[in-house]
């Protein structure tokens, strides 16, 4: 009798605690059915996607709000790892205690400083409250419910809240409701293989890349050239220093396009003519908002 075969069980990195909106993105990546893998630090989920503990990792590359993730930015080129999908978060932040601590009882509360930051007219409207940053915004709702301070509470994800039996006190107190965050999927490219075929047909594409250019006028308006040349449309530009040559800067780049169409080819061509260094980090179907 022929043995049936098991699916195999995809892992998924992402930085930070169960309930954090790194799991909510690779759930949606992924599927309900993924293993969410947490680790403590963007690191870590790099490290483990290189040691193939992982099978990809899910990474928040920049908010509407608070702007980029510049470590993130780093990390992509450091680990040289390839960008398969992309898809964007709606950041919803709900302040929570443990049940019987109400909100005249609280006086700190505790979460990740972005999450703090992104609250501040919350924090306006009432001055009593002292902001405690703490490393995740899941991570922060753990805490409370685990030590119980009298006087605490958190702000998080409500997801957070259900995993971890916080008591929601208010929601949605951050300051714009329209706040999200962008995510990759990043894997090797032999990771390709476990997920869903896309037709290119299908979907808007995106490129993206990351270059240097010499240190001499025009050299990245030229560099630019090979999009505009070919009626690329350029949907991000992000400039990162350049470890080892002060005030000389990396460009990471996306585009609307895909490896193997002949526009896009052709100012890929170009541009790596004109650049120092250029290495396309993925191309893959553009995430919705």
């Amino acid at each position: 009798m022929k043995r049936k075969q098991q699916k195999l069980k995809i892992r998924a990195g992402f930085q930070g605690e169960f309930g954090a909106f790194s799991q909510q993105a690779a759930e949606k990546f992924l599927g309900e059915e993924v293993e969410a893998v947490p680790f403590p630090s963007f690191t870590g989920v790099f490290d483990g996607l290189g040691s193939a503990e992982i099978h990809f990792a899910v990474i928040p590359m920049e908010n509407t709000l608070h702007g980029s993730v510049h470590e993130n930015y780093d990390n992509l080129l450091r680990y040289g790892c390839r960008i398969h999908a992309e898809t964007t978060i709606r950041i919803n932040h709900n302040l929570m205690a443990a049940p019987g601590v109400t909100l005249r009882k609280v006086r700190r509360v505790f979460s990740h400083p972005v999450a703090l930051n992104q609250c501040l007219d919350f924090f306006r409207a009432h001055p009593e409250l002292e902001k405690a940053p703490y490393y995740d915004t899941a991570g922060s709702a753990r805490m409370v419910m685990a030590e119980l301070p009298p006087d605490g509470a958190a702000i998080a994800s409500a997801r957070a809240a259900e995993i971890y039996g916080a008591r929601i006190l208010k929601k949605s107190i951050e300051d714009d409701r329209q706040n999200y965050t962008r995510f990759f999927l990043l894997g090797s490219d032999r990771a390709k293989e476990h997920l869903p075929p896309v037709n290119p047909k299908d979907c808007v594409w995106k490129t993206s890349v990351v270059f240097s250019v010499p240190n001499t006028p025009g050299s990245l308006f030229r560099c630019m050239s090979a999009f505009a040349l070919r009626d690329l449309s350029l949907t991000k530009v992000e400039s990162r220093p350049l470890r080892g040559k002060p005030f000389d800067y990396l460009f990471y780049l996306d585009f609307l396009g895909r490896v193997g169409e002949t526009a896009t080819d052709n100012a890929l061509r170009h541009l790596a003519e004109l650049a120092d260094m250029m290495k396309v980090l993925g191309s893959y179907p553009r995430g919705d908002i």
